[in-house]
């Protein structure tokens, strides 16, 4: 169940955050052969490190697991909860994923903890489970040193069992108080007994104060959302990433802790990668009886792979254990075979390249036959491809066997299966002076997944519209709750920033000129005012990117 992060960005339409970048950044681009007129934002190394996991397995298993359900209700105390674990099952099939890391959900908005606490009655410590003293968190953390793999933990700021709402919040100061000092305990506790953690989770963010203890516990660990993240939610649980990812976004975006994929921003002066969440049983994080039938195919979990490790983002794939405390056979299988389908594509590649400058070149051995290509940027110097276009030489002709916008850590690209010579990778645009640190090609004799190109990518909570061709007619009327100042923005499927040419604001098909405004900052920005309720409220104009996109509001 994930109430936390979707219930977290909704509640913002009725409360004064704005999500949406504000300041303005440059247009310009480098070109080859000209200074470079723009400095990208740069990660940092534990970022990078990061990011070279690609993949990660997700534990969601807590009471709920018996009760058959997707949420906690409490009906089972720990005293009467058959409760059994086998987390060196869980890193054996994290290591037949692929997976580099694993992420333990430690606590869930139910509050059972899976670790040896006095902060909470409601834990494994109160269990018949090896007379109270098991410590699934323990006994994780042994079987993935000895595997190689890094650890992770969620943390649930959400505590139904001592009545922590959404990000931690709780309804009186001395409630809150007590739940702070509870919650700082478990954080503490989890960060100092079992080593170093590669990812820390907040879902839904929290306002329990904790910087102090992930500055002194916590320094190489990527955390996610809250005042403290360093990565972001993509903003969907259906495993796929939009198309382009950007890792920079505006530092004001960043330093809500709640950002998404949709607030990336090439020219953003604040870096933060993403990571794509989602559950073999989609769209079910626990096991129950029932949600056998939603097991992901090899082809769904394939394409769940290209859309988001192979659009340069961070897969965080569930594994639910079922009542004995071991994964299913079924679904240890399945990513048993997708482990093994990635490694067969690309464990090996034909040829590969380093380089930089507006072209790297790649010579292909043999009969040079290749159906995909690889492209990873060096992300030391920050995200600079803007654009790429592959080509292949045959016969003494280059031509174009593919295009796209982002790179990042990783780009997979199929191609159309062919022979060639040479392979050739170009930007048409970039921030900086381009820098690959692997060009790869590959014979994998499999087609693509369907979906790697599909259009429908482009996806928000708050999307009230889209364009096609550089024009815009919606009506904004069901999206408006309230008589307040909303902030529309643009985003394009493209790496050009759009910039609005002409926006028309009419009420009850009657223009209202005084009732929207442009940000002077920004050339996708518009200021809307609604003085009052109860009159149809349509938007229409035209940008002067004419690529597809969609119109996303929020409230002031």
């Amino acid at each position: 169940m994930r109430p936390t992060r979707r219930d977290f960005l909704q509640s913002l339409t009725a409360g004064s955050a704005v999500l949406l970048a504000q300041r303005p950044f440059p247009l310009a681009t480098w070109l080859p052969g000209s200074p470079a007129p723009f400095t990208p934002s740069l990660p940092s190394p534990a970022q990078l490190a990061w990011l070279d996991l690609e993949i990660g397995m997700f534990v969601h298993f807590a009471p709920n697991t018996w009760q058959d359900k997707e949420g906690d209700d409490g009906s089972i105390r720990p005293a009467q909860l058959p409760f059994a674990a086998d987390p060196v099952q869980w890193a054996d099939t994290a290591l037949a994923l692929g997976a580099r890391y694993v992420v333990l959900v430690a606590k869930h908005v139910g509050g059972f903890c899976l670790w040896q606490t006095t902060s909470s009655d409601y834990s494994v410590r109160n269990t018949p489970w090896k007379n109270g003293q098991g410590d699934v968190m323990a006994e994780l953390a042994a079987a993935c040193r000895a595997r190689g793999l890094r650890l992770g933990v969620y943390l649930s700021p959400r505590d139904d069992f001592f009545g922590a709402g959404l990000a931690g919040r709780c309804d009186t100061p001395e409630r809150q108080a007590a739940y702070n000092r509870a919650a700082r305990q478990q954080l503490t506790e989890l960060l100092t007994r079992y080593g170093p953690l590669a990812e820390v989770w907040f879902d839904g963010s929290s306002v329990v104060p904790v910087g102090d203890i992930l500055a002194e516990h916590a320094g190489g660990a990527m955390v996610f959302q809250g005042p403290h993240a360093t990565i972001r939610w993509v903003g969907n649980e259906d495993g796929f990433a939009p198309d382009p990812v950007w890792n920079a976004l505006a530092k004001s975006d960043a330093d809500t802790g709640i950002a998404t994929a949709l607030h990336g921003d090439p020219r953003g002066d604040a870096w933060m990668p993403l990571e794509v969440d989602v559950s073999i049983r989609r769209p079910n994080w626990f096991w129950s009886t029932t949600n056998q039938r939603n097991l992901l195919t090899l082809p769904q979990l394939l394409d769940v792979y290209y859309r988001s490790v192979g659009r340069g983002a961070q897969l965080l794939l569930n594994l639910p254990p079922d009542r004995t405390g071991r994964i299913p056979a079924a679904d240890a299988a399945r990513v048993g075979e997708l482990g093994a389908e990635v490694r067969r594509r690309f464990e090996t590649p034909v040829a590969e390249a380093a380089g930089e400058g507006p072209a790297v070149t790649l010579s292909l051995p043999g009969d040079g036959l290749i159906d995909h290509v690889i492209l990873e940027e060096d992300l030391r110097g920050g995200q600079r491809i803007l654009s790429y276009r592959l080509e292949g030489l045959t016969t003494g002709r280059w031509r174009v066997i593919g295009e796209g916008t982002s790179v990042g850590h990783k780009r997979i690209h199929p191609v159309t299966p062919d022979r060639y010579l040479e392979l050739r990778a170009t930007f048409p645009t970039a921030l900086d002076r381009p820098r690959l640190r692997r060009l790869t090609a590959f014979r994998t004799g499999a087609l693509p997944p369907a979906g790697w190109r599909q259009g429908a990518d482009i996806w928000a909570d708050d999307e009230v519209g889209r364009w096609t061709a550089g024009a815009f007619d919606v009506d904004l009327t069901p999206r408006i709750p309230a008589a307040a100042q909303y902030r529309l923005r643009f985003v394009a499927r493209g790496a050009a920033a759009p910039r609005i040419r002409t926006a028309e604001l009419l009420v009850n098909e009657v223009a209202q000129p005084a009732l929207l405004t442009a940000d002077p900052a920004r050339g996708d920005l518009l200021l809307l005012t609604v003085p009052g309720l109860g009159q149809r409220i349509r938007l229409r104009g035209r940008l002067e990117e004419s690529s597809a996109g969609i119109i996303l509001m929020r409230r002031l």
